[in-house]
């Protein structure tokens, strides 16, 4: 009888064994580790030493294993060299993707160039995507390639010359430290700066546009225009879901319909991503195959999985041009290619290795993907999903049972594989939501399983059918069964966003929790064997890990804004001032912000003050002048801490031991968190910028005119 070290080594080295086939399943995880790294770095590397180490490190590795060396030095050596390719994968990329970022001007300036595409609306009104010509006040070589520009009246479309008298800025800063970077995901878009029309667009005119640029506006035409035929046939309501689950457009979608489906978990569909093209791919390819079954003649004579999986290839392509290829289709459309490719190549399309390229490819061609909440809840869902199939029982096939008995057995499979998977789907992706988005939809699960049917089988094939016959005039039998789906589904996620506790709000975990969370879910998805279970608590960290203090107080970019927390709230400075940077804020710290209560302050054009020091612990400054030396003394009487927008030079006594923010600090910081130490008669604060945060990176230029 053996004993128990030995049975245990005996098992531990069965489970090893075991992972015989998996082990370059790490790969792509290694270098994602490595695209991170890089993007964690507070200061921007030169190319050359990554470079060198990614070399030398491929080498090493390629050497070690023709050398016939074991395994055991061999898997090491590899997974360092694809997190150095990743590194090096990263740095040429941001090298290859350089663009002019746009200053922070000083005063309103002239914009002409050529709209390219319609983006989806802001709070300020309708946004297009523009290709500036010329801007008055930078030299060519200072010009963005791409604005993204809002606009008052109404919203020229693609393929328009304009001249727009507007505010410009760089891409917005994260709204407070450790939030997400929107200047960095502009920064991979070719995004240059922002746009603030101060009146409507005006006709403009300019010189011929380079050939590419003609076919993308085309191209974006034809998008909007087929957007514009759909909400036609099925009105705002119904044509503004189908439309952007289209196209991407969202300019018809409602505000009210859009919380509704975040709030009941199908927010989701609304956004072009795997879930999409899964859909529309797999959706031609048994059509297809299922028309080369059903003639004989044509059945004989090609293979019929093969020329389906061509025409699945070709409807994914179509449907990225159609959506308007933003970074979570381009994403989802390289996975779903290689699942049709492996078909042609007579592999099997789903598994974990067929994954592990695709993730691999869009490493290779998008590194900054690994820092996008899309990219870290598609894999993890799909990792999770194909985990599933290979851990699904099968079972043996009826020989002659009735086929009441096979409807009910065969249902039940259905119904459970259904719950199944989305349970899986949903614990997969839970810590991204938790951490990226701080909500959770408490009846998502409810939800999906009631739309799934109505979505897979009837909205996106007759959508894609209806897109497909519209031009031709002959979309409205299909766009309109399309609408009747939509509507079951809005009226799905109406009732589940009512009900008691819907949505629940959770401060985000400290930063490198979701890395450990994410190999968490990694190792449950592919260590084959009972170990993987091991991988649970580390894919529970962002749930469990226990979260730091909540800042005493906000201000955020610019110092136009602020908040403090009082009884586990965020009291909101101005109401309605920046709001989504207010949302970002407080949902990252779990507190739910209120607006400022009117009684207990003074408020004038430019400034707010608390008569009392229960009443805040700020005094607010938000007007472009700075307040002259009486002001600045109230502001300076009245709160412990003042905010100023713009520059000081020269401070009053009554600002001795008060904690003053000016905008030289802004522009050097962005937004700041600040907790109080020690008593409150000491007023030491300990303060983190989103620039320190942030760090010195090509995407990271400052936008000092708040």
């Amino acid at each position: 009888m053996h004993s128990l070290p030995t049975r245990l080594a005996g098992f531990l080295r069965a489970q090893v064994l075991a992972q015989a086939l998996r082990w370059r399943l790490w790969a792509p995880v290694a270098m994602g580790g490595g695209c991170a790294a890089y993007f964690y770095l507070k200061a921007e590397p030169p190319s050359w030493p990554l470079l060198i180490a990614a070399l030398l490190a491929a080498s090493a590795w390629l050497g070690a294993k023709r050398a016939g060396m074991a395994r055991l030095l061999t898997l090491p050596l590899m997974l360092l060299a694809c997190f150095a390719l990743g590194l090096a994968v990263a740095k040429l990329r941001t090298d290859a993707v350089a663009v002019p970022i746009a200053p922070a001007l000083s005063e309103p300036t002239v914009v002409e160039g050529w709209v390219m595409d319609v983006d989806s609306p802001g709070a300020a009104g309708p946004r297009v995507i523009i290709a500036p010509v010329r801007i008055r006040g930078l030299p060519p070589e200072q010009t963005p390639e791409r604005l993204r520009a809002t606009v008052r009246g109404r919203a020229p479309e693609p393929g328009e010359a304009v001249r727009l008298y507007a505010i410009l800025n760089p891409p917005p800063a994260p709204a407070s430290p450790g939030a997400y970077d929107f200047g960095r995901n502009a920064y991979f878009q070719s995004m240059g700066g922002v746009a603030f029309g101060l009146g409507e667009a005006r006709p403009a005119y300019l010189p011929e546009p380079s050939w590419e640029l003609r076919l993308a506006m085309w191209v974006n035409g034809v998008r909007y225009d087929l957007a514009r035929r759909i909400v036609a046939r099925q009105g705002e309501r119904a044509g503004g879901v189908a439309a952007a689950m289209t196209t991407g457009h969202e300019s018809w979608l409602d505000p009210v319909e859009v919380e509704v489906m975040r709030n009941s978990g199908l927010a989701h569909i609304l956004s072009i991503s795997g879930l999409h093209m899964a859909v529309v791919g797999g959706f031609v390819f048994f059509l297809v195959r299922l028309l080369v079954a059903a003639w004989p003649w044509l059945a004989l004579r090609v293979p019929g999985k093969k020329v389906a999986a061509w025409a699945g290839l070709l409807a994914v392509g179509g449907y990225l041009v159609i959506s308007g290829h933003p970074p979570p289709a381009e994403r989802a459309a390289i996975t779903a290619s290689i699942a049709f490719l492996a078909i042609l190549l007579d592999r099997q399309a789903i598994t974990m290795h067929a994954l592990a390229v695709a993730a691999f490819v869009v490493l290779l061609l998008q590194p900054e993907a690994i820092v996008t909440p899309g990219f870290q809840m598609s894999f993890a869902a799909t990792a999770a999903l194909v985990a599933l199939v290979e851990a699904w029982p099968r079972r043996p096939k009826e020989i002659s049972a009735p086929w009441p008995i096979l409807m009910v057995q065969r249902g039940g499979v259905w119904v459970g594989g259904a719950i199944l998977a989305s349970l899986v789907a949903g614990a997969a992706t839970g810590p991204f939501a938790m951490q990226h988005f701080n909500r959770t939809a408490m009846y998502g699960l409810l939800a999906n399983l009631a739309t799934a049917p109505v979505a897979d089988f009837l909205i996106m094939p007759a959508l894609a059918l209806g897109a497909l016959l519209e031009p031709l005039g002959l979309g409205a039998p299909f766009l309109w069964l399309a609408a009747r789906g939509i509507e079951a589904m809005l009226a799905i996620g109406t009732w589940t966003a009512g009900l008691p506790g819907a949505v629940r709000t959770i401060a985000s975990a400290p930063d490198y929790v979701l890395p450990i969370a994410f190999l968490g879910v990694l190792f449950c998805c592919l260590w084959r064997g009972p170990l993987r279970w091991f991988g649970l608590p580390f894919a529970a960290a962002v749930m469990l890990w226990p979260r730091a203090p909540t800042p005493d107080l906000w201000i955020g970019d610019g110092g136009t804004q602020a908040a403090w927390v009082e009884a586990g709230e965020a009291v909101v400075a101005r109401a309605a001032v920046r709001q989504f940077a207010v949302d970002v804020w407080s949902r990252r710290r779990g507190v739910a912000p209120v607006e400022r209560p009117a009684e207990g302050w003074t408020c004038t054009r430019f400034s707010c003050t608390p008569d009392t020091p229960n009443a805040g612990p700020l005094a607010l400054w938000w007007g472009r002048r700075a307040p002259s030396a009486e002001q600045l003394d109230v502001l300076c009487r009245s709160a412990p801490v003042v905010s100023v927008r713009a520059p000081v030079t020269v401070l009053p006594d009554s600002c001795d031991g008060r904690l003053v923010l000016d905008g030289v600090d802004y522009a050097r910081g962005g937004a700041v968190e600040l907790w109080r130490e020690g008593s409150a008669t000491d007023n030491r604060w300990r303060a983190v910028w989103s620039a320190e945060m942030r760090g010195d990176r090509p995407w990271s230029v400052s936008d000092s005119g708040g």
